[in-house]
């Protein structure tokens, strides 16, 4: 059975079979990142109570109804990551010879398989960036939408519809097209200016479509031209729900003084980057990763996510939202609580989702990760528990051993993923 395919469960806590109600769940046992050690208590898709361990009723506040009790000894629990940048349509298709397949069922598979690979990371939401028009027409995004109605209740997943060129006799055909797709389902517009013989154009026209729609816009830039770079974030400043922007890579290679002028600037217009840490994508042809410390200092809201998952862009894609916080922390300066925060609480900002906090009263989007400490966690990431509306989605189980050699059974060694002695 593939890894990322929904695992069987012999507790009464594995993956939902469907259903998108939740029944009563008590979380008993985890360790918070403030040190306290809690049992938290799940009903109706949010959290309904948070105590010391042993201190909740095992029924439900609303229905009533006994709680499945999941023990959460040894492990870390956290808001649930988010991804704010996929490609579902192009996913896990680097082992295929030829150009990539945007036949119907081909794309269904592949953005389904992708979807749950990066659930089982912990990320209870996805939004997948999907190319429109051209020769595959409308079907790319139709089959990722269809994905994401058969995963209803394990995983959140929304499209971007990205067109090539808007601009021009060529873009008449793009601007149908991208209303037809918003109308189809696509609740995000996006593409990448940057291939269009007019990039402003471009921005133009999708912020106008945007707006007559009451969409967000997440749009694919470098960001290595200063210039076009201040043009996107005045045009952006004020749009309602929203602008999003990345990966941005080139931002990092302007000179200081310029690229502290774009990070003012898009703080000013109230924009998001939306950084690619683990690689880039094939929207944009250079690599390398958003100024994140520079961005924080402006004010600039900044999320992390995975890009491309094993396409040709980035043939070894992980499709992990821990790896990329990880990555912020060990390469790019940040704590581990603001890389951590990167792939959760700003990653769900800017998909316009609800902030989520271990607290009474926030939605139930939840990963539990083995391990004490965040900074631990972020490193050797391997067992985890993942919470959807309340209910337990996906588990990923890892065991280590060390096998013959005295060192294995020496005292005073720390078993896998925990800090005490075996």
């Amino acid at each position: 059975m593939p890894d990322s395919q929904p695992q069987p469960s012999h507790s009464s806590s594995g993956p939902p079979s469907g259903s998108d109600e939740a029944g009563a769940l008590l979380l008993c046992g985890a360790r918070l990142t403030d040190g306290r050690v809690v049992d938290v208590r799940l009903g109706g898709g949010r959290i309904e109570a948070v105590g010391t361990a042993g201190s909740l009723g095992a029924g439900s506040a609303v229905s009533g109804a006994p709680a499945t009790r999941v023990d959460l000894g040894g492990h870390l629990l956290l808001p649930a990551p988010a991804e704010p940048h996929a490609h579902g349509d192009t996913a896990l298709s680097a082992d295929f010879e030829g150009p990539v397949s945007y036949d119907g069922q081909d794309v269904q598979r592949r953005a389904t398989e992708a979807a749950l690979l990066q659930l089982g990371h912990g990320a209870t939401a996805v939004r997948s960036h999907v190319h429109v028009g051209d020769v595959q027409g409308l079907r790319a995004l139709a089959a990722v939408l269809q994905a994401g109605r058969a995963l209803r209740g394990l995983v959140g997943l929304t499209t971007v519809a990205m067109p090539r060129v808007l601009t021009g006799v060529a873009g008449a055909d793009g601007l149908a097209i991208l209303r037809d797709a918003v109308k189809m389902g696509a609740s995000v517009i996006g593409g990448c200016p940057d291939l269009d013989p007019d990039p402003t154009g471009y921005v133009e026209a999708v912020l106008e479509i945007a707006s007559e729609q009451g969409c967000p816009v997440d749009l694919h830039t470098d960001g290595g031209d200063p210039a076009r770079l201040a043009r996107l974030a005045a045009m952006a400043g004020g749009l309602r729900p929203g602008v999003t922007l990345g990966p941005c890579g080139s931002l990092a290679r302007l000179p200081a003084p310029a690229a502290s002028r774009a990070a003012d600037q898009l703080a000013a217009a109230g924009v998001t980057v939306i950084c690619l840490p683990q690689g880039g994508c094939g929207t944009v042809d250079r690599r390398g990763t958003a100024p994140v410390r520079l961005l924080r200092a402006a004010g600039v809201r900044v999320a992390a996510g995975s890009g491309a998952l094993r396409d040709v862009s980035n043939p070894v894609g992980r499709g992990d939202p821990l790896e990329a916080a990880y990555l912020l922390a060990s390469r790019y300066g940040l704590r581990p609580e603001e890389a951590y925060d990167a792939v959760s609480g700003a990653a769900r900002a800017a998909l316009g989702l609800p902030e989520v906090r271990v607290e009474a009263g926030f939605p139930a989007e939840l990963l539990a990760v083995r391990g004490d400490r965040l900074a631990g966690v972020l490193s050797l990431a391997y067992s985890r528990i993942v919470v959807h509306r309340g209910r337990v989605v996906a588990r990923t189980s890892a065991v280590r051993e060390y096998c013959g050699s005295a060192v294995s059974g020496a005292p005073d060694l720390p078993r896998q993923g925990r800090g005490e002695p075996s």
